[in-house]
């Protein structure tokens, strides 16, 4: 049976409400308790925000930072399980790590998310475009950053709902070797090696260099016990995944001014899936196979005190492939950017220069269809005192559509050296993929999706306690959708159109705490993501969710907790299929039992809920991991 910590639809969230909200409001009143600990904090970057280094303390934008501390104890199989523990954040997977998923970013849409890895802008053109998360290698991620809300002004198309950057390890000091090895529930099987560092005059070059391979036999993704006679026959087969990766990131500080890098990730996954057609008579091993393949070249200089440029040259292919149904998809992404900065006092300046390059083979479009995107940004940021300013203006021109312009404003106001009052608003958009317009069920007259938001929150920072809470309203016009019908459309079965329309509203109250040695977090998400036309709830998209976590050391031990909780959602637009609400608990546990080496346990799932986030695929009951990881110290 199904639990959840959230009540039944209809009636109104009292209970959690309350007790959500009791525990916020005590989180002042714990930092008036931890007066006189230390408050020393290092002085965070961020470059997602505003597409440059920036301290954390002058972002204005809703943004949540991961280091690899945090992905090692988390024990998280994939990305997006990592980005399911954040603020905003929830997931849906057609079962297990291998399997097709969506991460939704304040209720959007999967692709209403801009992707980079290491400054390489990652998407598909296939379909309704986003990225195939499934094909990260989470082995190569040495740290994420989150940044929710529209982008659009500095990053183009698709920055509706926010942008994730993920980031591979950068070579420092003396080399560092590492090595891993670790089983788990499934025959799960994880190997994992590399070595960074630093070498040369003053350390003139860095290196990082690492390698991964995974296995997994799985489990049945689509039990009978989930299927319907109308859901057909499935392979009741096991439904493991093989995974490989490898990565290299290579700098060299030519002289103090200037700095080139380079940045590769290759990944190999192969998945099994259950398709819609099976014959038990002749059973056949349905595949899927992805392959990513990035590369980013970064010329730094920094010609003056005050002025600096960035010149970069990415790429980035995605393919796909299905096998023994015969499907191939292939997306060729190619970017140049040229960023010029001017700091002067409390003033930033920017003006950037960008080209994006989108090309598509699929089996549905025939010839090679392709895309280019110019696109002119300014940028304008002032921090003194208690004020912060941050004004962005962009237009892009798109060789199918013309041009689009986006813009936003954000301010903040320091009422106190620990509280910060924050307000913004901002346009964005997202091209149709070329498979929407070019497919066999595609329409080439298509327009852009655009949005417009409005935003406000409160920051409370007090050592290493926080408080925080954002309200937000994103409204999307010319939604992309599929239709069933004649009309524009040149295929019987349908077509897409841009003709609905969708709101993001909610609220994000989210807060840390340190009591007597246990760090404590807490994240709770109350949103109404639905179709404005309809009335209806967007699918797979739950009204609330919520994170709790509780880590501390015990002797040698750092020990950690954490609570999954989501309300229940629609698995159809039409709102006629439910998915139950879910709480999973997960505990961890790590220790260094040699001088060089760290043992992690990890339960998941500790009381074996049974839920889904997509219908009729099932998800992971309790599952265990034991890893060993040798890293020289």
């Amino acid at each position: 049976m199904k639990t959840s910590v959230f009540p039944k639809r209809g009636r109104a969230p009292v209970r959690l409400g309350v007790s959500v909200l009791a525990v916020f409001a005590a989180f002042p009143a714990f930092s008036v308790l931890a007066q006189g600990q230390s408050e020393v904090v290092l002085k965070e970057v961020v470059v997602t925000a505003t597409r440059m280094a920036i301290p954390l303390t002058d972002v204005l934008a809703d943004v949540s930072i991961i280091d690899r501390a945090m992905i090692e104890r988390s024990g998280a199989a994939g990305v997006a399980d990592v980005l399911a523990r954040q603020p905003g954040l929830e997931i849906s997977r057609s079962g297990g790590v291998g399997g097709t998923t969506s991460v939704y970013l304040r209720g959007g849409n999967s692709q209403h998310t801009a992707v980079y890895l290491d400054g390489v802008r990652l998407d598909a053109q296939s379909g309704s475009g986003g990225v195939a998360w499934e094909s990260i290698p989470l082995a190569q991620i040495d740290r994420i950053e989150v940044l929710r809300g529209p982008a659009g002004a500095v990053y183009g198309s698709d920055a509706i709902n926010g942008v994730i950057q993920l980031f591979t390890r950068r070579g420092e000091g003396p080399a560092a070797p590492y090595a891993g090895v670790g089983l788990g529930s499934h025959g799960l099987r994880k190997l994992e090696a590399g070595i960074s560092g630093a070498a040369g005059i003053g350390d003139a070059f860095d290196y990082s260099l690492g390698l991964a391979h995974e296995t997994s036999n799985g489990f049945d993704v689509q039990p009978l016990r989930l299927r319907k006679p109308a859901d057909g026959v499935r392979n009741p087969d096991q439904d493991g995944y093989d995974s490989t990766s490898a990565n290299a990131r290579l700098g060299l500080q030519v002289n103090r001014a200037h700095r080139l890098e380079a940045t590769l990730l290759a990944s190999d996954l192969q998945a099994q899936y259950d398709a819609f057609v099976y014959t038990p008579a002749s059973p056949v091993d349905d595949l899927s196979r992805h392959q990513l393949r990035t590369l980013g070249l970064n010329w730094n200089a920094q010609w003056t005190d005050a002025y600096s440029t960035k010149l970069s040259l990415t790429d980035s292919s995605e393919d796909y492939e299905t096998t023994p149904s015969s499907y191939l998809t292939k997306t060729k992404l190619r970017g140049y950017l040229f960023q010029n900065e001017w700091r002067v006092g409390p003033h930033l300046a920017t003006a950037t220069l960008e080209r994006r390059q989108d090309e598509l083979e699929n089996t549905s479009v025939g010839p090679t269809r392709n895309r280019t995107q110019n696109a002119v940004a300014l940028g304008y940021g002032f921090a003194q005192a208690s004020h912060t300013l941050q004004l962005n203006l962009r237009h892009d021109d798109d060789s199918g559509f013309g041009g689009e312009s986006t813009g936003s404003a954000a301010y903040g106001y320091a009422v106190s050296p620990k509280l910060r009052l924050t307000a913004s608003a901002g346009t964005a958009f997202r091209a149709p993929t070329l498979y929407q317009r070019f497919s066999d069920y595609g329409v080439s007259s298509l327009q852009p999706e655009t949005s417009r938001n409005i935003e406000a929150g409160f920051h409370y920072v007090d050592g290493t306690s926080s408080l925080g809470a954002v309200v937000y309203q994103n409204d999307v016009s010319n939604l992309i959708t599929y239709v069933n019908g004649p009309g524009a459309c040149v295929s019987p079965w349908g077509c897409y159109d841009s003709v609905a329309r969708a709101r993001y509203e909610g609220i994000t109250l989210s807060g840390t705490y340190a009591l007597a040695g246990v760090n404590l977090r807490a994240s709770v998400d109350f949103q109404n993501p639905k179709d404005l036309d309809t009335g209806k709830e967007l699918a797979r998209r739950a009204r609330r969710h919520l994170t709790l976590g509780a880590d501390t050391q015990a002797a040698s031990w750092h020990l950690g907790a954490e609570l999954q909780a989501s309300g229940k959602r629609f698995d159809d637009l039409a709102n006629t299929t439910e998915l139950g609400g879910y709480t999973v608990v997960n505990l961890s546990a790590s220790t260094r039992i040699a001088h060089d080496v760290t043992l992690l346990a990890r339960v998941d799932n500790l009381a074996d809920k049974d839920y889904q986030t997509a219908r009729t695929y099932a998800t992971e009951g309790r599952t265990l991991y034991l890893g060993l990881k040798w890293a020289l110290q």
